[in-house]
């Protein structure tokens, strides 16, 4: 990926802390493995009560759903139709964590014997407005109530014409509210100010969620249903895979929520998910937030980008096997197209950084083209953006319109600059570190120029450097599968709690080689003892570094169990320096 792009820079090591009392004290307390230990200090943790919830929560310790203020007035909303026999229109995002939550509250609203109708909006420069989508369908279907999936919060002027028309509206949502919140029967986001709800960083999928559970919790407690008629844990499988595949964080509980949503999807009923995770080369058996990230959720993801991703909310409902089979085949198919147009779209971003390298010497990257395809776009502003270091926009343009999206890093919060410069913008919205807008094509000029400057006026140098976290020094002799063992302990792994990288300093007992054209191959020993391979993916370009035979490196890797002709421990390098 960005292969002929201009090297990044080196990223800047930063070494573990160092705690020895602490340490000595995680490692009684919890009989835990001295390199587990440290990299639980490395991570921050500052005491035993927050390592224990880490480590042991479990699904009775997920927060009470009605810490969301709003929560009584969505369940009386949502009751009030099942009973009166109203018709519900979902009305869901169209990425994958809007398919899921979508089909997860349309099938647990079924399943109570409510009307349910769901919709999800087709991504398009220029496509309607989210109230006039919705009034049509709704009006079309006779609904009277409205439940949005991972949107709405931003749409106050449009959901007041919705109450006008008679829809009363439920907004469920996660992103960053704007000033003016919605008029509606209940807001439910975690982001809301005066929230007291405790974890700010559910996703869209993960508060329809709590919108199932506080229901749930109503029906139980007033004897509408029979604890033994529901469980709440057959939806985690549609929670964990909204969750991961839109960057949701991995601490808390999300983290709850995802472990046992893995579980879940390896026992999944869903024909259709099962058809898509088996199409994508995934092992259900063997299923993790990196293979869901990296395999399923870019497949289901194409549908919102190229497509409709209508299906991919049908895919998840839908039980017949031989049309989930066709679904997931045409679903692949998809996204292959995807990844045509992709490639298309990083060789034009390569060529236009190769001519203007000046660019570089900014603290944002501002790309823009008319040759883009709008549903692309977040993906290749992302890739930037961490290769870079640096804040990162995309804007395709379409005539007179320009469709922009913005991935940022944690010391660039980007609301701030969108706000300052709204007069520039038609509509914006997203998180702190990952946002959209549309814009005047005329406008555009204006905006990456402010963009820039701002990016420049409040990150320093430091602030754009790569940065190498490491978790912990380790010995050679340290790496058992033991160790292994308890590294699980810390899964699963994600954004905001990524796969420890432990360091050691060796030197190499053999020249390196190129494996599959791409990848380097380091074999290396620690003080005339233990050998082991190390597999630097993607550098073989830079191998002239490594040429030299018993050259010393300290090297940052993330051990792993190789198990090509039986089980061993292999390093999957990530970055290597020379001790002279």
């Amino acid at each position: 990926m960005f292969s002929s792009f201009t090297t990044a820079e080196e990223p800047l090591w930063l070494f573990p802390k160092h705690d020895p009392q602490f340490l000595e004290k995680i490692i009684k307390e919890f009989k835990i493995h001295p390199v587990i230990a440290q990299i639980l200090i490395s991570r921050n943790f500052k005491n035993l009560d927050d390592i224990h919830d880490y480590l042991y929560a479990k699904l009775p310790d997920l927060h009470d759903p009605f810490l969301m203020s709003e929560m009584p007035k969505a369940v009386q909303r949502v009751t009030k139709a099942i009973q009166n026999q109203e018709n519900i229109l979902i009305y869901g995002d169209n990425d994958v964590d809007g398919m899921t939550g979508t089909a997860l509250l349309t099938e647990f609203l079924q399943f109570l014997g409510a009307n349910v109708f769901f919709y999800v909006s087709s991504r398009s420069m220029r496509r309607q407005s989210l109230v006039i989508e919705a009034l049509e369908y709704a009006k079309k279907n006779e609904c009277k109530l409205l439940i949005t999936v991972d949107c709405g919060i931003t749409a106050a002027a449009e959901i007041a014409q919705l109450s006008e028309h008679g829809v009363d509206v439920i907004i469920t949502d996660h992103h960053e509210p704007t000033d003016t919140i919605p008029h509606c029967v209940a807001t439910l986001n975690p982001k809301l100010v005066n929230n007291l709800y405790p974890n700010r960083d559910l996703t869209g999928v993960g508060v329809a969620f709590k919108l199932a559970h506080a229901i749930t919790n109503t029906f139980i407690a007033e004897g509408k249903i029979s604890p033994k008629k529901i469980d709440l844990k057959r939806y985690l499988d549609l929670v964990a895979l909204g969750t991961i595949s839109d960057m949701g964080s991995l601490l808390g509980e999300n983290r709850i929520l995802v472990s046992y949503g893995l579980r879940q999807l390896k026992k999944t009923k869903r024909i259709g998910l099962a058809k898509l995770i088996s199409i994508s080369e995934a092992d259900l058996n063997d299923l993790s937030a990196y293979v869901i990230a990296s395999k399923v959720a870019p497949r289901l993801n194409s549908l919102g980008r190229i497509d409709n991703p209508h299906k991919g909310v049908e895919l998840l409902l839908i039980r017949n096997a031989a049309l989930a089979e066709k679904m997931a085949i045409d679903l692949d198919l998809n996204n292959s197209e995807r990844q045509k147009i992709e490639k298309l779209m990083i060789t034009d971003v390569e060529n236009m950084i190769q001519m203007n390298p000046e660019m570089l010497k900014n603290k944002a990257i501002v790309l823009t083209s008319e040759k883009w395809h709008p549903g692309i776009i977040a993906i290749l502003s992302t890739r930037i953006s961490k290769h870079y270091n640096r804040p990162a926009v995309m804007i395709a343009i379409d005539k007179d319109l320009g469709k922009g999206s913005l991935r940022s890093i944690h010391e660039f919060p980007l609301l701030p600059v969108l706000k300052q410069n709204s007069d520039l913008l038609l509509n914006f919205g997203g998180h702190d570190f990952a946002a959209g807008l549309t814009l005047k094509a005329e406008n555009i000029d204006e905006f990456a120029t402010n963009f820039i400057e701002y990016a420049n006026s409040n990150l320093t140098d430091q602030d754009v450097i790569p940065k190498l976290n490491l978790d912990a020094e380790v010995k050679f002799e340290d790496l058992t599968f033991d160790l292994m063992e308890s590294i699980k302990l810390l899964e699963p792994f994600g954004n905001e709690n990524p796969p420890p990288i432990l360091y050691s300093e060796s030197k190499q007992i053999w020249p390196p080689k190129i494996v599959g054209k791409f990848h380097v191959k380091l074999y290396l020993e620690q003080d005339g003892g233990r050998m082991l391979e190390g597999m630097a993916f993607n550098r073989a370009q830079h191998i002239a570094k490594f040429r030299s035979k018993h050259q010393r490196l300290r090297v940052a890797f993330t051990p792993q169990i190789n198990n090509h002709q039986g089980p061993s421990i292999q390093l999957h390098v990530r970055e290597v320096q020379t001790i002279v």
